[in-house]
């Protein structure tokens, strides 16, 4: 196991981008869907505790009809969840993405902030979402750490963390800064292909010689 300390993080990042993208990983066909960042924050509320394809059918379904603040805002919760209804726990998402969309366009001028406190005190914006759309919308450097950051960073040993937050301060110690962006894409899409929740592929992994098989 090479050190943390030496760890060569740019041929890790590359090598789990590589083989996810051999494998086709539904977080890369994200890329020319989400244009700007009310989609994104959207797409990300969306995106909690849902599949990929399953975020993106609602998501397609409720831009259709309300592609900004004002649209969304207009909306009933009722017509908001029949939309997103391939989402789960869409009814909840549909009472959070209409109370953010009328906090949008009554204290940002239907503008999406672009700082972490701001987005934060968004309903439905987390820790994860906030950062998810900063990394993502505003191309700012940060960690969004979800549930496959979290379960990768510490099986391959770079952290011992019980809490995702925990692991987004301790990956931040250790990952240049410069690479700070993609860390989020990568570890998804290599979750979502290769090292995944269970019976990862470790057979068929390009990063073995970078994991310590924690909890494997």
């Amino acid at each position: 196991m090479i050190p943390k300390k030496s760890l060569d993080w740019e041929k890790l990042l590359d090598l789990m981008e590589s083989e996810a993208r051999k494998r086709n990983a539904p977080v890369f066909t994200l890329k020319g869907f989400l244009n700007e960042p009310f989609q994104h924050l959207v797409f990300a509320i969306l995106s909690a505790r849902t599949r990929d394809e399953q975020t993106v059918r609602a998501a397609s379904n409720l831009y259709k009809v309300a592609d900004t603040p004002e649209k969304l805002a207009r909306l009933s919760e009722e017509e908001i969840a029949s939309l997103i209804k391939a989402a789960g726990f869409y009814k909840n998402k549909a009472k959070n993405l209409k109370a953010m969309a009328k906090i949008l366009v009554e204290e940002h001028g239907s503008r999406v902030p672009d700082s972490y406190e701001e987005l934060v005190k968004l309903p439905g914006v987390g820790r994860k979402t906030a950062n998810v759309v900063l990394t993502h919308a505003f191309n700012k450097s940060t960690i969004a750490v979800d549930t496959h950051v979290h379960r990768i960073a510490n099986r391959l040993g770079l952290v011992r963390t019980e809490k995702p937050e925990e692991t987004e301060e301790e990956l931040k110690k250790i990952v240049p800064k410069e690479l700070w962006k993609r860390v989020n894409t990568a570890f998804v899409a290599f979750g979502q292909t290769v090292c995944r929740p269970i019976k990862p592929l470790c057979s068929e992994c390009p990063v073995e010689e970078f994991c310590q098989k924690v909890g494997v």
